[in-house]
């Protein structure tokens, strides 16, 4: 058994990292009018720049640009498509971690006009960070899946005068998002990833009733994500490899959601057409191992096992422990080590060091070389 070629690698990680302190300091000032928007995008340039040499010095095959340019992992982009625009009403989304509890309010989307791509959304993003990784690692570009739009507001959110009924809506979507998929395959990505926390939220029953209270479908709601993003990359050009990642909310350290895959797991892993699935596995909370059991032949799973809420450092029996469990499900071959989610989903970032950081991602590379090379 061998390190792969092709992503996802048997070491990656799922996106975002921990923005330095000038670069927040630096999007402070821009904030308050001190500096122009030149000079932050030379700061985050240069962030950027280092943080990929940091990813390739710890023998990671792929690099992100750690997300430095953006407030968080989803509405940066939503709010790019054209169709959508942030409102006035205030979302609440509750989140806990071990120590107690903590609310994120966030601004609430409304769909008030037809769902178009204008731009190639972060295609200068994309074309900087491909040329900074150049041959040495692979240039990999996270954006929302698209059940991320309708998740944030459901159908309260779509105005009726536009989408009558959601089939219009639905198609509008995955159209903009294949438009997407096509535009940044043709700037060079090979590796794509769709971050969907909608459909690990699914697996909590206290998730569904929200769900069912704001009148949508929530025994049914996975099926409706699963064909949306099908229908999203069934076009994608031949050499870009997809993949999902599936949290359950990670916020300074917190969580919004539990319960294992088991609610979403045959139709999930028989039925999404994507590459690997990147899942949360770092505690009791993420379930346990058995929904692996759907994944079909080929397709690969990202085993999120390095915990990103906390600084304290795995260790390697443990690690390969939990991946010789996980073998019993899916053959080893088909499985990938990460860490469970990003370091900085939002610009605030997880509650653990930069030192920390790295020494996790390094921690993944080292345990996935003795594992399958």
């Amino acid at each position: 058994m061998t390190l792969r070629d092709t992503p996802p690698f048997r070491a990656d990680h799922v996106g975002s990292l921990l923005r330095p302190p000038r670069l927040l300091r630096a999007r402070e000032q821009r904030a308050l009018g001190e500096i122009t928007a030149e000079q932050l995008r030379f700061v985050e340039d240069d962030a950027i720049r280092e943080v990929v040499r940091m990813q390739r010095d710890v023998g990671l095959r792929s690099a992100t640009d750690g997300e430095f340019r953006r407030t968080s992992w989803h509405m940066d982009f939503i709010y790019r498509l054209g169709g959508i625009r942030p409102t006035d009403e205030k979302i609440q989304v509750h989140f806990r971690n071990e120590s107690g509890e903590l609310d994120f309010e966030s601004a609430a989307l409304a769909v008030d006009g037809p769902i178009t791509l204008g731009e190639t959304i972060f295609g200068d993003d994309f074309a900087f960070l491909r040329a900074e990784a150049g041959d040495a690692v692979t240039a990999k570009l996270t954006i929302p899946s698209p059940s991320m739009v309708h998740y944030r507001g459901g159908r309260a959110a779509i105005d009726p005068a536009v989408y009558p009924d959601e089939e219009r809506f639905w198609a509008d979507l995955s159209a903009a998002y294949a438009e997407q998929v096509r535009r940044v395959a043709g700037l060079g990505c090979r590796y794509l990833q769709l971050d969907d926390t909608s459909l690990a939220y699914l697996n909590d029953p206290a998730q569904r009733r929200l769900l069912t209270d704001r009148g949508d479908d929530a025994e049914h709601q996975h099926l409706r994500y699963i064909r949306q993003i099908n229908a999203a990359i069934a076009g994608r050009p031949a050499g870009l490899n997809v993949t999902t990642h599936m949290c359950r909310g990670n916020f300074r350290s917190s969580w919004a959601a539990e319960g294992g895959y088991d609610f979403v797991a045959e139709a999930l892993f028989s039925e999404l057409a994507v590459d690997g699935f990147f899942l949360e596995y770092d505690d009791d909370r993420s379930g346990g191992f058995a929904p692996l059991r759907f994944v079909p032949p080929g397709k690969m799973v990202v085993l999120g096992l390095v915990t990103t809420k906390r600084g304290a450092l795995e260790s390697k029996d443990d690690l390969k422990r939990r991946i010789d469990e996980a073998a019993r499900y899916v053959p080893l071959e088909q499985l990938c080590l990460s860490p469970q989610c990003g370091f900085s989903s939002t610009v605030e970032g997880n509650v653990l060091t930069y030192d920390e950081q790295v020494a996790k991602l390094r921690l993944i590379a080292e345990t996935a070389d003795e594992v399958w090379s």
